[in-house]
């Protein structure tokens, strides 16, 4: 079975600094068909404006992952880490018990894109932890790339979620088949290009939840970029 929504379909923000996409409910777009899929429960699209950013705020009990995809975003929090995650970059914090945090654009005359992604941890009230990590070598081959993981296995990063994020880059005309472990879930949303997704085409901002299927046969018709979630 998969569903696909439409990038037109998620729910959008203007705030002048920063022009958000929502593939889930999040602050004041709500969509009670669209609260999230199984323990994926934010995918934001972010362009913010040089100069701009969130001032610092609160976040507990999630697994927060940032990808960016161009420009810089610049994060500082109460656990004491100060950093710059760059294009091919993901950036891994775990609120647990409670962090304070603030992400600005630090280019003054460039945006920063970039993907904010929310998770549901395990179990609530663990220790926050941060991890970063530049996958951009890996991401070159264009093969599917495993980021984040539960065991942090192939050099991923650790999260405390039984929930693999996969990154790829395809070339255009290139094929990738992905079987999915029984009673796995998987959602994939288009970054850049366009796809086939087992005879589907998909666009930039589009994505699909995909449950009871073996296999998804991915076709790249143009040079891409995209996200693939395994869930339990």
């Amino acid at each position: 079975m998969m569903k696909i929504r439409r990038s037109h379909e998620r729910g959008h923000a203007d705030h002048g600094w920063l022009k958000s996409y929502h593939s889930f409910s999040f602050a004041d777009y709500y969509d009670p068909d669209n609260m999230g899929f199984r323990d994926l429960r934010v995918i934001n699209e972010d362009i913010i404006a040089g100069g701009g950013g969130f001032p610092t705020h609160g976040h507990r009990d999630m697994e927060i992952v940032s990808y960016v995809l161009e420009g810089a975003l610049e994060h500082q929090d109460s656990m004491g880490n100060k950093a710059q995650i760059l294009p091919g970059e993901v950036q891994y914090m775990s609120a647990g018990t409670g962090v304070q945090h603030s992400e600005y654009n630090p280019r003054p005359t460039e945006a920063t894109h970039l993907l904010q992604i929310w998770i549901l941890p395990e179990q609530r009230g663990l220790k926050p932890r941060y991890g970063q990590k530049s996958f951009a070598r890996e991401l070159e081959g264009g093969e599917l790339t495993l980021v984040v993981s539960r065991d942090g296995r192939q050099g991923s990063i650790a999260i405390s979620q039984d929930a693999d994020l996969h990154i790829a880059r395809p070339r255009a005309g290139t094929e990738t088949a992905f079987n999915l472990r029984e009673g796995r879930y998987v959602y994939l949303q288009v970054l850049r290009g366009e796809l086939n997704v087992n005879g589907e085409k998909l666009n930039p901002g589009d994505a699909v939840a995909v449950a009871k299927e073996q296999e998804l046969k991915i076709r790249a018709n143009v040079d891409s970029e995209y996200l693939l979630f395994d869930l339990n």
